[in-house]
């Protein structure tokens, strides 16, 4: 089913359908948790909108522990890791993300945001192009790779 999803969302037309075929990759990554590691994803998604980093890494780190195959757990754990200003465990985080899913699309998009906040442009670039390989009708993602791009070769699209 994944395979189908991933197909379709490199055809998809615009980018409500490529909105709509992401949510339902994210939904499928999400049901392939344990119920157990299901709970800590949800409290630790939780934490990190309460500007709780700390105790969202540590119930990441849970989830990790019970399934350490699951992806999305490495992916957002790289998202709570960031926001405790520790860009290189964030950054390790994404490319386990990405062995054990490479068409992770939240993750290089994260990784892009991670470069781009430390002023990386060419690293910046080279994420957000990943993203457009896999999603190409991404929500204003034209737009961000002209302008990444712009900021990485000093180039005018």
């Amino acid at each position: 089913m994944l395979d189908q999803l991933f197909a379709a969302l490199r055809t998809a037309p615009d980018e409500a359908a490529a909105t709509a075929l992401e949510g339902r990759i994210r939904a499928l990554w999400l049901g392939q948790a344990s119920p157990a590691v299901g709970l800590l994803m949800s409290r630790a998604e939780r934490e990190l909108r309460a500007n709780e980093a700390g105790a969202a890494v540590d119930d990441f780190t849970a989830a990790i522990t019970l399934q350490p195959d699951f992806a999305m757990a490495y992916e957002q754990r790289a998202v709570a890791r960031f926001h405790q200003n520790d860009p290189r465990g964030a950054v390790a985080d994404i490319a386990t993300a990405v062995a054990h899913e490479p068409r992770e699309f939240d993750a290089f998009d994260h990784l892009s945001r991670f470069a781009e906040a430390q002023e990386d442009w060419k690293g910046a670039y080279a994420a957000w192009q990943k993203v457009m390989e896999i999603d190409p009708k991404i929500a204003d993602g034209a737009k961000r790779l002209a302008d990444l791009r712009r900021r990485a070769l000093g180039e005018e699209m």
